[in-house]
């Protein structure tokens, strides 16, 4: 079964270009220009790691000649515009760490500058996080702590002077305000000033809880315990291995993937997920790796991999096909009222199939098997 994904991956890189790849399905729904984004940025990601495990060098190749394409000699990143304050925008300088090691090239170490830059100027709520984005004041997204603390960690540990308390207070404010007692599960955002119109008038939570979002914030709690410090690693592995005992009774007793709004798995028109699926599978067998989580959760993701592939992984007339992807979801803003955070909101939102928001975790997945097998 595994063999297969090689080829599927291949055949992705093969059709795509860096001003034209074929797993970004929101810009190519949206005709938009090349742009600097994180849904690339995932992408990157996964095939350095790839690289990386399996010495395959058509992989970097391929990342290297991408990032290139986005960045030019002055460390100008085509289509970034630091004004907007968008934390999505951080994620895809986690692989400019990578190579500027590997190149030496001082374009990649400017471009990651100008991005910390922006987490310098980046607008906090009044606990000390970071907003999402300008368009969503004083809100905390479990996305955001993918999209900017992995990168703001690695800077720090590589750049600067290597103190991540910053990081670690916002992740245990993440835990303290969104965290679902009853369930161990976190609601999808939190807006702090508590005026947002999709938020709770208590807690300022968001109605439900999303499972790609719990996804970003699991994959980012696992690879930041690889990067901080011992003392800072053990908080992120607490609150990791608190989610993924939590997460785990929600698991499909077939196929152990999960479902887009992971505790209403009765309700009609839920559907097993496959980049949130794939997301908490990363997040257990890398956990269970650094010895954060028992094996038996390593065992877990792994069945969660392989569910995914059964179920989602398909032969079509275009080839091999991921399926089983929710494009994309959010929360507001203000003008938008139908992104409520409601369990009709979220299954709601397109399904697509080969978008990097679920080819990506799938193929860190994948890394992660490949570890456990070497």
């Amino acid at each position: 079964m595994y063999e297969s994904i090689n080829n599927y991956l291949n055949t992705l890189l093969r059709d795509s270009a860096p001003d034209a790849p074929v797993w970004n399905i929101e810009s190519i729904r949206q005709g938009k220009k090349p742009h600097w984004n994180y849904i690339d940025g995932c992408m990157i990601t996964a095939l350095i790691q790839l690289s990386l495990i399996t010495k395959d060098v058509r992989y970097s190749k391929f990342a290297e000649d991408f990032i290139s394409y986005y960045i030019d000699d002055n460390g100008n990143i085509l289509g970034y515009d630091q004004e907007k304050f968008n934390l999505d925008d951080i994620n895809e300088g986690r692989v400019l760490f990578y190579l500027y090691e590997k190149t030496g090239n001082e374009k990649y170490k400017k471009a990651m500058d100008t991005l910390h830059r922006q987490l310098l100027g980046q607008p906090r709520t009044e606990t000390g996080n970071f907003w999402h984005k300008k368009i969503y004041p004083h809100q905390i997204w479990l996305d955001g702590i993918y999209m900017a603390q992995v990168f703001s960690a690695l800077y720090e540990e590589k750049c600067l002077k290597g103190d991540c308390s910053d990081i670690v207070k916002q992740i245990e404010n993440v835990e303290k305000l969104m965290r679902d007692p009853s369930t161990g599960l976190y609601f999808h955002g939190c807006d702090v000033s508590k005026k947002a119109f999709w938020a709770d008038p208590a807690t300022g939570c968001s109605k439900s809880f999303w499972l790609r979002s719990m996804g970003w914030f699991m994959i980012a709690l696992a690879d930041l315990s690889e990067i901080l410090d011992e003392a800072s690693a053990k908080t992120t592995g607490r609150i990791l291995k608190d989610l993924i005992e939590s997460i785990a009774k929600y698991a499909d007793p077939e196929t152990s993937m999960y479902y887009q709004v992971p505790d209403k798995v009765e309700r009609q028109g839920n559907y097993l997920e496959t980049s949130g699926s794939a997301m908490v599978a990363y997040a257990m067998l890398k956990a269970a790796r650094l010895g954060i989580a028992e094996e038996k959760y390593a065992v877990l993701g792994q069945k969660t991999f392989d569910g995914i592939c059964k179920k989602y992984l398909k032969e079509t007339e275009n080839g091999l096909t991921l399926s089983g992807i929710c494009l994309v979801a959010g929360l507001g803003p203000e003008d938008n009222k139908r992104r409520d955070g409601t369990f009709e909101y979220y299954i709601s939102e397109p399904v697509v199939e080969n978008d990097a928001k679920g080819v990506a975790p799938f193929i860190l997945c994948y890394t992660e098997i490949l570890r456990r097998f070497k």
